[in-house]
This record gives C-alpha cells, sequence and structure tokens, in this order.
C-alpha cells in the first residue's frame, strides 16, 4: 500500500508528508462524448508545513523530493498524456509557492483517459494497483459509466499508525459536468446540481480506501 500511494501521489510526492491535501478529479463532457479532464492535487492548507519539510533532505525515513524531480515526473506525465491516441492539448501548472499541481487535457472520448493512464502505468509514472478503467459510455444507451475500483483495505490495516496519519484529512472531490441533462444515477451519493448537468461526490481519501463511500455510478441522460 505505501508504494501505491507513493505512486498515486506521484505527481506531488510531498503530500506523502502531510495529511491535508485534496483531489480534485473534473470531467466536462460535450454531447458528442469529447471534453476535458482535469486532475488537481492542492496542498495549500499545509503550505508551510511543506516549505519546512522541502529544505530536508529527509523525514520520517522518506527521502524528501525536490523541486527539479518533482518538475521531472509531472513533464514525463505530461509526455505520456501527449502521445496517447485521442487526447490532444495537454497542459500542466505548478504552483511551488502554495503547492498546487495541475494537469489537463481534451479527450475524443473518455475511454482515451483510462488508455492515458495505462500509458503512465506501462512507464512505471503511477504504480500497479492504481486503478486505469475509470470511466466508459455508451453513446447509444446514453449512459456514462464512473466504474468500480478495487478496495485498498487489507493493504491499509498493514500500515503503520504513522502511515495510516497521511489519510487523516486528505479529501478526494470528483466533478462531473455534462452537456447532456442526466435523467437519472446509480449513486445517490453524487449531488445533482439544479440544472441537472453536473454531479459532484466528495469523500475523504480514507473512506475510498475502505469503500465506505463506493465511486461507481451510472448516470443516464434524457
Amino acid at each position: 500500500m505505501k508504494n501505491y500511494i507513493k505512486r498515486l501521489v506521484v505527481l506531488l510526492p510531498l503530500l506523502l508528508l502531510t495529511s491535508c491535501f485534496d483531489i480534485l478529479d473534473k470531467v466536462n463532457m460535450k454531447a458528442d462524448g469529447s471534453g476535458e479532464y482535469t486532475i488537481i492535487l492542492n496542498a495549500s492548507k499545509s503550505k508551510t508545513r511543506l516549505a519546512s519539510i522541502s529544505k530536508m533532505e529527509s523525514i520520517n525515513g522518506k527521502k524528501v523530493p525536490k523541486k527539479p524531480e518533482i518538475e521531472a515526473k509531472i513533464n514525463e506525465a505530461a509526455r505520456i498524456f501527449k502521445a496517447t491516441p485521442g487526447i490532444s492539448n495537454v497542459k500542466t501548472s505548478m504552483d511551488f509557492d502554495n503547492y498546487i499541481i495541475k494537469l489537463s487535457c481534451h479527450f475524443t472520448k473518455i475511454e482515451n483517459i483510462n488508455s492515458g493512464l495505462e500509458q503512465l502505468k506501462a512507464r512505471n509514472i503511477i504504480g500497479k494497483m492504481v486503478p486505469t478503467n475509470i470511466y466508459s459510455q455508451n453513446p447509444e444507451k446514453k449512459t456514462f459509466m464512473r466504474n468500480k475500483v478495487n478496495t485498498f483495505k487489507s493493504d491499509y490495516d498493514k500500515m503503520s499508525k504513522a502511515d495510516k496519519e497521511v489519510f487523516t484529512d486528505a479529501r478526494y472531490i470528483s466533478v462531473l459536468q455534462f452537456e447532456n441533462t442526466v435523467k437519472s444515477q446509480s449513486n445517490n451519493a453524487y449531488s445533482l446540481s439544479p440544472n441537472r448537468k453536473a454531479l459532484k461526490l466528495e469523500a475523504t481519501v480514507l473512506d475510498l480506501i475502505l469503500q465506505k463511500k463506493p465511486l461507481q455510478n451510472i448516470i443516464l441522460f434524457q
């Protein structure tokens, strides 16, 4: 599990040294199935602590990654996404004053994002346990799916108390925006916007690891 978490947050390894960070996972899909994907890693709430840690060589037995190392990983991830068929307009931004890192891209169909993540896994940018078959769609049936992912509870249970504390205040936010109007969904943990064109799920990272709040959802459009 420790290696999984290291790989999962490879775009901002310093997150391993603080429990207060947010992950925003956002999809904005057009009626034709194309759209934009964005992931933002935000540790601004811990920026004072991280600024101090970044000056150290190691802490709690873990090597502290330096700015060039983080930048190299982000740029490598961007290059891999750019080379993935169906993905274009890949952009990254790195705010090392507030510890906010963003990667965004356009896709022809949502499954392109799965392929991009598979490529990151093949190049060891993310670990083997990180789920990659996250999204799928069926235009004929007018459905969009947030696919089920595996539980990592058994791995979490084996972690030390100190390592478990990494997840104490960590949060995950999923935002799904559509041009089409949502008719129904299978997971009411997602809140539906008044115009029925956006869904939002907020959870702690620990809730997801223990599957107290499942991510899977089948969305049917009008």
